[in-house]
């Protein structure tokens, strides 16, 4: 289980490291464009449940920490509908990942 940890409140979000490794190259292209968004998770149970929006901005630290030593590969077209997502009026939000499998991994520098 890896973290997004946001701003100098230190904001963190417990992500697996699949999901993170996925989100991560989401959300670098989107800030590296200059361009802020929302970004929303499910709280799990452990923390009473609901769900949470933060603002991302290119401005503000933003950290990934990942659990496992080893990259993930990723999936193309994981990627493509998260990316729909970050572009979307409601912003980006954790998806299910679809079509895992070697046809659609792309090299981990993506």
């Amino acid at each position: 289980m890896g973290r997004l940890i946001y701003g100098p409140t230190g904001t963190q979000v417990d992500i697996e490291d699949r999901t993170l490794a996925h989100l991560k190259v989401v959300i670098l292209t989107k800030l590296r464009r200059g361009e802020g968004f929302a970004f929303s998770w499910e709280r799990g149970t452990a923390r009473g449940g609901g769900r949470d929006t933060m603002w991302l901005n290119p401005a503000i630290g933003l950290e990934f920490q990942f659990d496992g030593g080893r990259e993930a590969s990723l999936n193309k077209v994981w990627l493509d509908e998260l990316m729909a997502s970050a572009n979307s009026g409601g912003g980006l939000h954790i998806l299910p990942e679809h079509d895992r499998g070697p046809a659609n991994d792309v090299p981990t520098i993506y």
